[in-house]
């Protein structure tokens, strides 16, 4: 008869996105795992499988919650507004002392991406969502008067994806909020 699961699988797997999006995948440890969600090795393998497997629903996880909180962001008014909000909140959350691990997807097309397909379709899927929400901002803004350009909407929302991870990796790196602010500046100019 099997023992019933005595632990709350969605609190677990919140703890175990955090030790990888601390850590990033190859440094975390089994060890490093069980510390966290305070599972034994026979638990964390029968609820999750192995590692991987871990990873991948702590990934996902993490990538819905981000596209949740985005959505959120970038559906108030006016959109140039939304728009602009969405990137001040790169900046001001990687600077959040226990938020300075980054974006654990831009952190994924570093570190797993260039040689593990799985996490490049992962991360590709997520630059492209980014782009589908800031093309329909930008689309909302052109309409509602907020974004005054007239080029293509899915070219400006390439442009702003393309400055994402830049933005993430700077901050993370400990980049200058002056300068990231005039750079951000800059880059959003491209709505005006």
């Amino acid at each position: 008869m099997a023992r019933p699961q005595e632990f709350d699988t969605a609190e677990a797997l919140h703890q175990a996105m955090g030790v990888f999006w601390r850590k990033g995948y190859e440094a975390t440890s089994l060890v490093d795992l069980m510390e966290a969600t305070g599972l034994s090795k026979s638990s964390l393998y029968g609820t999750f499988g192995g590692k991987r497997e871990l990873f991948l629903a702590a990934f996902d996880a993490y990538r819905e919650e981000r596209a949740w909180d985005m959505g959120q962001v970038l559906h108030q008014a006016p959109a140039r507004q939304a728009i602009e909000t969405f990137f001040r909140m790169i900046i001001d959350v990687a600077q959040a002392s226990e938020l300075s691990h980054g974006c654990m997807s831009i952190n994924q097309a570093v570190e797993l991406a260039p040689h593990d397909p799985e996490i490049q379709n992962r991360v590709e899927e997520d630059f492209q969502r980014i782009e589908d929400a800031l093309t329909r901002a930008i689309e909302r803004g052109q309409a509602d008067g907020s974004v005054k350009s007239t080029r293509d909407a899915r070219e400006l929302a390439r442009l702003l994806v393309v400055a994402f991870p830049g933005l993430q990796v700077m901050m993370r790196a400990g980049g200058n909020r002056a300068r990231l602010d005039d750079a951000l500046r800059l880059i959003l100019s491209n709505l005006d």
